[in-house]
């Protein structure tokens, strides 16, 4: 139900109710949006907001505007097992979405402090790396533990590479080199649109310590001899 009452606009979703000011700034109406579809149940950019679906605060960085618009259109004409709900936006609401997490390069980090700089995660690399991997969305893409198995379009096997066994393919230097350099996977079918998702360049949101504690936790991780595993990502 909508109502327009002194220059507000009343979006009421369930009995949950949200006032959306009026703005010519896409970013403001989109994070309107974020809140009045309960986006932030599941998702949290910063420290605030859920954590059952993968931290936001670095979309913008990682993922596109042209995949976000095909994610939002229909979540599980991209992933069918997604637990993720096609929520049937309007085009217009959409592109306010996605202004808004366009948006999102870390910038969410800068009033909490980055999490993972907690006093008890100091001198544990490893678990530094850990949370790292979860707060700046690596979950996203590589999984819960970098299993891998997330769709990407015009790759073979038409999935996101498993990180394990990483450190059997590439030493220390060479996988920090790989975090802060990124990664564009090679497009299967040349005749057709590439990738739309690519291993963004780390090393221009992260430190060099940054860097290294999310390789030591990578190289924790073990190789599971399954086809697809010693595909580089």
């Amino acid at each position: 139900m909508r109502m327009q009452v002194a220059g507000w606009l009343v979006l009421i979703i369930g009995t949950g109710t949200l006032m959306a000011c009026q703005s010519s700034d896409p970013v403001a109406r989109g994070r309107a949006f974020f809140t009045t579809f309960a986006c932030d149940r599941c998702h949290s950019i910063g420290e605030e907001g859920g954590n059952y679906g993968p931290n936001l605060t670095y979309i913008g960085f990682r993922k596109t505007a042209e995949w976000m618009d095909t994610w939002l259109k229909n979540p599980h004409a991209w992933k069918k097992n997604t637990v993720m709900p096609n929520l049937n936006l309007r085009p217009n609401i959409r592109k306010d979405l996605i202004a808004y997490l366009v948006a999102q390069q870390g910038q969410a980090f800068e009033k909490s402090g980055k999490p993972w700089e907690h006093p008890e995660l100091q001198g544990d690399l490893v678990k530094k790396g850990e949370v790292i991997f979860e707060k700046v969305g690596c979950i996203g893409c590589h999984g819960i533990g970098g299993v891998g198995g997330n769709p990407n379009n015009n790759v073979a096997g038409g999935l996101i590479p498993s990180l394990r066994g990483v450190s059997e393919l590439y030493n220390m230097e060479e996988l920090i080199d790989k975090i802060r350099m990124g990664s564009v996977p090679g497009a299967e079918d040349p005749s057709k649109p590439g990738p739309m998702i690519e291993m963004p360049q780390w090393g221009k949101v992260l430190l060099p310590d940054e860097l290294k504690a999310l390789a030591e936790y990578l190289a924790t991780f073990e190789a599971v001899k399954e086809a697809g595993d010693e595909e580089e990502w």
